[in-house]
């Protein structure tokens, strides 16, 4: 099988930099993690926050911790350091291949999506965001490795695109986006679904926005180099 991993970002309106930060790591036993955090608010604050949670994250992924663990001390770690005064998501997606599985993590105010050839499935279960509350954890869901699924992971603009203009993004369309893109060729996906958002805000993003896309596909060709393509406007 193939990992395909795409990200696709804007920032707020009339706002210099997204507060969203993104990281894909390399996992010690095998694998690979995206690691998703929305600060609260936008701008330089909301940066400085995700960026916090993010490296945090990354940090104990590398040193072996399972993704619920991280997680958790991620919430311990920002809880202490702003004494509960600011909040941020943290999904994790994860490609484990010691144990041939998808694992994703969440604390989160929007949900994971699965989509394959047979089903559609919403991890949409409520969950605290980290740093507010004294007592939090993250809700785990794992997945068996198999390929033509597709996972997606989205910050809260995206959720929320058009709501001012009274056309609120629905998950129906997101998924019918997924359905209209081919299995085998995940990589337009996610600007595919940040360009649906934008429209419905009038292309003035009230909120930062941010698409993961982890996709499995069959390694036909049986490549054996790994490719990294980055696009970053500045």
């Amino acid at each position: 099988m193939e990992v395909k991993i795409e990200i696709a970002k804007r920032a707020k309106y009339g706002v210099s930099g997204s507060g969203d930060t993104v990281e894909v790591v390399e996992r010690p036993q095998g694998g690979f993690s995206v690691i998703l955090a929305d600060g609260q608010g936008s701008g330089r604050k909301a940066k400085t926050i995700s960026n916090l949670v993010v490296n945090k994250a990354i940090s104990l992924i590398g040193d072996g911790a399972r993704d619920g663990a991280v997680g958790r001390a991620v919430h311990d770690y920002l809880y202490t350091l702003r004494h509960g005064k600011v909040s941020s998501t943290l999904n994790i997606l994860s490609v484990d291949l010691d144990t041939d599985s998808i694992v994703l993590s969440r604390n989160s105010n929007t949900p994971i999506m699965l989509i394959d050839d047979d089903k559609e499935v919403i991890f949409d279960k409520k969950v605290k965001t980290i740093g507010f509350h004294k007592e939090v954890k993250p809700i785990i869901n794992e997945v068996k490795l198999k390929p033509r699924m597709k996972f997606l992971a989205f910050s809260d603009g995206i959720l929320h695109a058009g709501r001012r203009f009274d056309q609120q993004v629905k998950l129906s369309d997101i998924i019918e986006i997924c359905k209209n893109n081919s299995s085998n060729e995940p990589q337009s996906l996610a600007k595919r679904i940040l360009t649906h958002a934008l429209e419905l805000d009038k292309n003035r993003p009230q909120d930062d926005m941010t698409v993961v896309v982890l996709g499995l596909v069959e390694n036909i060709n049986q490549k054996e180099i790994k490719e990294y393509n980055l696009s970053l406007p500045i």
